[in-house]
């Protein structure tokens, strides 16, 4: 029997996978489909701390922080030294800049894509996997899972 993470996994790869080829396809093999909500965010926001980055896209910290490394290395990003030590700036670069063309195009098309999907399932994917967000953040899963007798 396959367990829910692993289908959940699964699902993500198997979309995540196909956009990662869009952009493999149109030279960019570089670029992660995680990538977009942040460049799209710095787009339409500008330049701003990671953690607001973070707060901006739904994400952790340490989640915003790990693909903001990954763009820097892929050179989609600088970071710059903020206010105090401790706040590093996002900024998008021209490489970053040069893609905005593919990035849009690929979201909408993306979203194309999930409203197909939606359609052929009893319910959209997004609807059932904001419920179990919102459900977890009223009771987190470990207060769910309970104390664990070995």
């Amino acid at each position: 029997m396959i367990g829910l993470g692993t289908l959940m996994r699964h699902v993500h790869e198997l979309m995540d996978g196909a956009v990662a080829d869009v952009y493999s396809e149109h030279g960019l093999p570089e670029y992660r489909p995680r990538f977009s909500p942040v460049v799209r965010t710095l787009v339409e926001e500008g330049p701003m701390a990671i953690r607001d980055l973070a707060r901006a896209i739904g994400v952790t910290h340490s989640a915003a922080s790990q693909t903001v490394v990954q763009m820097r290395h892929a050179g989609f990003v600088t970071l710059e030294k903020g206010s105090d030590a401790r706040h590093r700036i996002v900024h998008l670069t021209d490489r970053a800049r040069a893609a905005l063309p593919l990035v849009e195009a690929e979201w909408a098309a993306t979203e194309r894509a999930v409203a197909e999907l939606d359609a052929e399932l009893p319910v959209p994917l997004e609807q059932v996997m904001t419920a179990a967000l919102r459900a977890l953040e009223r009771r987190d899963f470990r207060e769910r899972i309970g104390d664990i007798s070995v």
